[in-house]
């Protein structure tokens, strides 16, 4: 009898840009994924998405469609975070920054004729007043702007796909105060909480 495939919880960091010669959430990411999730039955698969709204459009569905996860976890870094960041909400216009290959989206929007804002129904609130979270050294916060660039951009296209298996997390450049191996540590608690969320909404 075969044994019964692991669930897959997929988490994304993004490539350097701008002056983001290292980005914190890749490095966050990749750190996490040394020791995993520590849930069994659970296979946590990390990819690092460039900074660039054309491989977002194509990434983000080839994906979903491989892994078929229980749940995607987008990270992004933000300048004016001083914590780890839980988003909301996603916005589907506005997007009239150059991504690295200095390209802007066509109508400097997500998803023609799409709705104005997309709602994660994580609830990102209950996460951030979880326990282990509360034991952690790291404290997370919420909020409902995720800034109308490349972050905000791969979480609407998530989001329009399964509102009810995505989130995305902002984290603050590395050492603003926290290293890699702290913002990690968060990760994997908010993780586990947000896992524990989707599962028992599922059940």
């Amino acid at each position: 009898m075969m044994a019964p495939q692991k669930q897959v919880v997929l988490v994304t960091g993004f490539g350097p840009f701008g002056t983001y010669e290292v980005n914190s959430s890749w490095v966050a990411v990749k750190e996490m994924s040394l020791t995993g999730l520590e849930i069994k039955d659970v296979n946590l698969v990390v990819k690092e998405i460039p900074v660039e709204y054309d491989i977002i459009d194509k990434k983000v569905p080839q994906l979903w469609k491989k892994y078929n996860p229980v749940l995607v976890v987008h990270v992004g870094v933000s300048g004016v975070a001083n914590t780890i960041t839980l988003e909301q909400y996603a916005h589907n216009d506005g997007y009239n920054r150059n991504d690295n290959r200095g390209k802007c989206p066509k109508h400097f929007c997500c998803k023609e004729e799409g709705s104005q804002t997309l709602k994660s129904t994580i609830n990102m609130n209950e996460i951030v007043e979880c326990q282990n979270l509360q034991d952690c050294n790291i404290q997370a916060v919420t909020s409902n702007d995720p800034g109308r660039y490349l972050c905000d951009y791969i979480y609407y296209t998530s989001l329009s796909m399964k509102k009810n298996h995505v989130a995305f997390i902002h984290v603050p450049p590395l050492n603003k105060p926290f290293n890699g191996k702290q913002l990690a540590d968060g990760l994997r608690v908010v993780i586990q909480a947000m896992l524990e969320q989707v599962s028992t909404k599922a059940a």
